[in-house]
């Protein structure tokens, strides 16, 4: 069963180096909180994983946390380029960044595959394009009933997967609505699941089709309010557009990069200190 801890002790429990390590969430839900804490633990060697990681990713890339990144699409989502991710496979800064590209329907399939506990996904794509000259683990299979050409791809299953999410209960139950992307598949793919949530309330309360993972399918719960900023949390806070677009600076640079994560991360004691540190800084010093 779920198991409420801190979010310093989930990380320090359940996230290891070498790792493979999924942090989902679609345009809001982002789990940055968690994200941070990993970089303040100094995880090393992580295999990540998400479907389009953008600046939570920038920053694991740039502190030095990873060593492979598999993705279908990478950017800063409305502004441009991840300057840290370009940087590591461009100029293997701060060290050599492995990439397995895919494409959406692949990682969205290969998620499913893994949450059936499946070894591989089976889907209609690529045809006619270049993925399979960049990446030799796209194979063909042909259908045993029809004699379809079909695109066959293994299974995602992480290690780890970190969600965030509007509310638990003290059960561990996890409630998210919303945008969800593949956060539910990629949390039933993974062998040990961290969730961060808005709040942890008495009941649920989930209305028809919500989803709510129940708490056997989670290893550790976390409040951690706001902790989906800069990204959104609907129902709760906006998105924060001004760091998004400010972020573009911070990490076009080396040592500016480098002196925010010392300065925002590394040396505050928890993301509860990063907000405050964050909410006390100029625009031009986040």
């Amino acid at each position: 069963m779920a198991e409420w801890l801190t979010l310093r002790e989930a990380i320090a429990a359940n996230v290891r180096d070498g790792d493979s390590l999924a942090m989902e969430g679609f345009t809001h839900l982002i789990p940055f909180a968690a994200g941070h804490e990993i970089i303040r633990q100094k995880r090393r060697g992580l295999r990540l994983i998400r479907m389009t990681p953008d600046l939570i990713y920038d920053q694991l890339i740039g502190a030095g946390c990873a060593a492979k990144l598999t993705f279908s699409w990478g950017g800063n989502p409305g502004v441009g380029s991840l300057h840290r991710f370009r940087d590591a496979v461009e100029h293997d800064w701060p060290q050599p960044l492995e990439i397995e590209e895919r494409s959406h329907s692949d990682m969205a399939n290969s998620y499913v595959a893994g949450a059936s506990n499946l070894p591989f996904a089976v889907f209609r794509g690529y045809t006619g394009s270049d993925f399979l000259r960049v990446n030799s683990r796209i194979r063909n299979i042909t259908c045993p009933f029809t004699g379809e050409v079909l695109a066959a791809t293994p299974a995602v299953r992480p290690d780890v997967t970190v969600i965030h999410a509007q509310k638990a209960d003290w059960k561990g139950n996890v409630l998210l609505w919303g945008i969800l992307g593949v956060q539910k598949e990629a949390a039933l793919a993974a062998k040990r699941v961290i969730v961060t949530v808005e709040e942890r309330v008495e009941r649920l309360d989930a209305p028809p089709n919500a989803c709510v993972l129940p708490g056997w399918t989670v290893t550790a719960v976390c409040e951690v309010p706001r902790g989906a900023t800069p990204s959104y949390a609907d129902g709760y806070y906006e998105r924060d557009n001004l760091f998004y677009r400010l972020w573009d600076r911070i990490s076009r640079d080396r040592q500016t990069f480098n002196g925010w994560i010392k300065k925002h991360i590394l040396e505050t004691g928890d993301f509860r200190e990063y907000l405050r540190l964050l909410s006390e800084s100029p625009a031009v010093c986040r």
